[in-house]
């Protein structure tokens, strides 16, 4: 009998056991939270380790919460995630630095801008926010050049791989299992549970929290329940500085971003491991998990173009998608950016390195989704849009997740 035909047999759904689609760094902390709380938790992730995509392909800034509009879920989630995080690498021992941040104007016109992010910092309660002229900014980076910025001292890098790898361990620890190439072929909701197909064989749970990222719509249509957005993915393409250039930045370098884009621009960025990277850029990817131009799936480009929200945001936004493409193919546009901050860097200090492709959703109207987005269908709940600063805010995304899916709710 086909897994999804009504009426399927099957035992009784074990009490208080929750399954979590995907472990990544967001997927694993709901299932440690979940852990915690009780029940019996199983993660099913299709690749054959954890943090395979976004977790494992981003720079490693645990944001302190100065861009995030006031009020939303990801200013009061960012803003507990990263005390709570700092508490968990200090408990594990994994690495964690505060190097601090600017936010740099590099002329006159963007001072309003800075400002804004200041105010913004400040009413989400981001702790020892400084704005300084030229010259103070200087103090805080020697080869930096701007009008004004604003500093925030307690931004911080941290490993996120590392800390993906220590929540997999206290969730088999709790009592849990992380199953790995156990990719989901398909799912049913019942009156009294879920039916997951995955590596093989059907697992039973009372509930379901889907934290899969690039492959949330394809969960959700197996739901039956597809929503008001989609996933757009965004290719973000990094260069790495070389030799002794790294010591020309000391911390965190941003650009004032554009209001109109949850993504804040090229900025040069101290990782945990000395690395420094300048980037990402943002275009759209030819697959959901199109980390370069040659990774190209016709199925995946083919859904991601029937979305009339894409085609809408093409239409809003083409003339900034074509200079980003351009920019793309041209590591002058990328040194350009970053000599914006820092003058003293050549074409010969910037080094090609891997990126990573962010999962931005997108509704009917072709907007970006800002913020966090958790939809509740049933017994499942999808986790709808979670970028950056999912890594930073998890364990509190974690915990809002748990509240909202409780068995109350359902």
């Amino acid at each position: 009998m086909p897994f999804l035909e009504a009426g399927a047999s099957g035992g009784a759904v074990p009490r208080g056991s929750v399954g979590i689609v995907g472990a990544g760094i967001v997927g694993l902390a709901v299932a440690r939270q979940v852990a915690l709380d009780g029940a019996t938790v199983t993660v099913l992730d299709k690749e054959d380790h954890v943090a395979a995509h976004q977790t494992g392909h981003n720079s490693g800034v645990v944001h302190a919460g100065i861009y995030y509009r006031p009020g939303s879920l990801k200013a009061r989630l960012c803003r507990e995630g990263a005390a709570m995080l700092r508490e968990y690498c200090a408990e594990h021992r994994i690495p964690y630095d505060e190097v601090g941040k600017l936010v740099v104007a590099s002329t006159a016109a963007e001072r309003p801008g800075l400002r804004d992010i200041a105010e913004r910092a400040r009413a989400n309660g981001v702790p020892d926010i400084a704005e300084l002229d030229a010259l103070a900014l200087r103090e805080v980076e020697p080869n930096a050049v701007g009008v004004a910025a604003v500093h925030s001292p307690h931004t911080a890098i941290a490993d996120f791989p590392a800390v993906a790898r220590r929540l997999a361990r206290d969730i088999e620890e709790l009592g849990g299992s992380v199953l790995l190439s156990h990719p989901v072929r398909a799912l049913r909701q019942t009156s009294g549970g879920v039916d997951v197909l995955a590596g093989g064989r059907r697992h039973r749970f009372d509930r379901l929290i889907v934290c899969a990222g690039l492959g949330t719509d394809a969960v959700a249509r197996m739901t039956g329940a597809p929503g008001d957005v989609r996933i757009v993915p965004f290719r973000g393409e990094y260069y790495a500085l070389a030799g002794t250039a790294r010591d020309l930045v000391r911390g965190l370098i941003y650009p004032v971003p554009d209001p109109r884009y949850p993504f804040l621009g090229v900025h040069l960025t101290r990782r945990i491991d000395g690395e420094v990277l300048v980037g990402p850029n943002a275009v759209m990817a030819l697959a959901l998990e199109g980390y370069s131009w040659r990774d190209v799936d016709p199925g995946d480009l083919r859904r991601i173009l029937a979305w009339r929200g894409t085609r809408r945001l093409a239409v809003r936004h083409w003339r900034t998608g074509v200079r980003e493409v351009l920019g793309s193919l041209s590591k002058g546009a990328f040194l350009s950016a970053a000599r914006r901050y820092v003058p003293a860097l050549t074409t010969d200090d910037l080094v090609r390195v891997e990126g990573g492709v962010r999962a931005q959703a997108v509704d009917r109207d072709g907007a970006l989704l800002d913020d966090f987005s958790v939809d509740v269908q049933g017994r499942v709940a999808l986790v709808r849009n979670a970028p950056s600063p999912a890594a930073t805010s998890s364990l509190a995304i974690a915990r809002h997740i748990v509240g909202l899916t409780s068995v109350s709710s359902f």
